[in-house]
């Protein structure tokens, strides 16, 4: 998934050590649904850990990147969801496109 760098926390460490960072991003695209387009347009939260983590503390707001990830329960209580970003890439153009 494609999506903008809106917010970042500050990058943290675990007791253990590990890095972790809390973001926000914003996904923008089109889809075809029943043979209608249908625009897309929404925030999202997600985390990453380890170098990942290290990796987005540098990227600058308003930033496109690439996302691979999972969604997962924010807790084991929780029905909110996260994206856990396992790799992103940074896109060479501004704006988030369809993925």
């Amino acid at each position: 998934m494609n999506a903008i760098l809106v917010e970042r926390s500050a990058l943290r460490f675990t007791p253990a050590g590990i890095p972790v960072i809390e973001l926000q991003l914003e996904h923008e695209s089109e889809a075809l649904e029943a043979g209608v387009r249908r625009r897309l347009k929404f925030p999202f939260a997600a985390i990453a850990i380890g170098d990942t983590a290290k990796g987005l503390a540098g990227e600058r707001l308003g930033d496109a990147l690439a996302l691979h990830g999972f969604l997962a329960p924010r807790s084991r209580r929780s029905v909110r969801l996260l994206v856990h970003v396992l790799e992103y890439a940074r896109l060479a153009c501004a704006g988030a496109g369809a993925s």
